[in-house]
């Protein structure tokens, strides 16, 4: 039994299947994937060393190399190549380039694996044509970019949103702006905190203390 093809699904605004399907004439032999996190270091005030803050997860990137060949058939190989580079051009509907679901083998229970995102970008490379010049072999460069909604990811890691304003309480050896920074990521939006605690110095507030932190703007 052989492989089963992998397949490319463009999707709707509301992230439904329009039920188009893009087949790959061979699978890829092999493809990339790449994680990444970012990190932010901020100097605070009294500290030696920047601390070092979690700022958020990169996006998951696939690289693959699919593979095109009509040679056995003397047809046009940029038709079926043209199928998966106009998936980079603004779909008039949602009007930008479309969210695609990507599936390929199979798992042991029997599952296609599957990756949702959109493709930034496609390197084409023609290499066999027929005498009058037309393309019957190519193989396309395909990179891929995850494609989450807040609301996925919220889910996921069963977070509060950061627009939502929330309670602390002010312990010993802290500080605003070390708050700010725990909170928001930049320790320099402490006076958003103090605002909003009525707090005129911030080097004054006792341990103890419950604040406000207000929400993302």
């Amino acid at each position: 039994m052989g492989l089963e093809k992998l397949q490319i699904r463009p999707l709707k605004a509301d992230l439904s299947e329009t039920g188009e399907v893009i087949e790959a004439m061979y699978n890829p032999n092999e493809f990339t994937i790449e994680t990444r996190n970012q990190f932010q270091r901020s100097a605070i005030p009294g500290l030696p060393v920047p601390v070092t803050q979690f700022v958020s997860g990169q996006t998951q990137t696939i690289s693959l190399s699919l593979f095109f060949d009509t040679y056995e058939k003397a047809e046009d190989v940029r038709n079926h190549t043209a199928k998966v580079v106009n998936l980079l051009k603004i779909n008039k509907e949602i009007h930008a380039p479309p969210v695609c679901l990507f599936l390929w083998g199979g798992s042991i229970a029997g599952d296609k694996a599957k990756f949702k995102g959109v493709i930034d970008s496609v390197s084409q490379k023609f290499t066999m044509f027929l005498d009058s010049g037309i393309p019957v072999r190519a193989t396309l460069t395909v990179s891929i970019s995850e494609f989450k909604t807040i609301t996925e990811q919220l889910k996921e890691l069963g977070l509060e949103s950061a627009d939502r304003t929330k309670h602390r309480v002010f312990k010993i050896g802290e500080s605003l702006w070390l708050i700010a920074h725990e909170e928001y990521g930049d320790a320099a939006r402490w006076r958003e905190i103090a605002i909003a605690n009525n707090i005129d110095n911030p080097r004054l507030v006792k341990p103890g203390r419950e604040l406000t932190i207000p929400p993302l703007e």
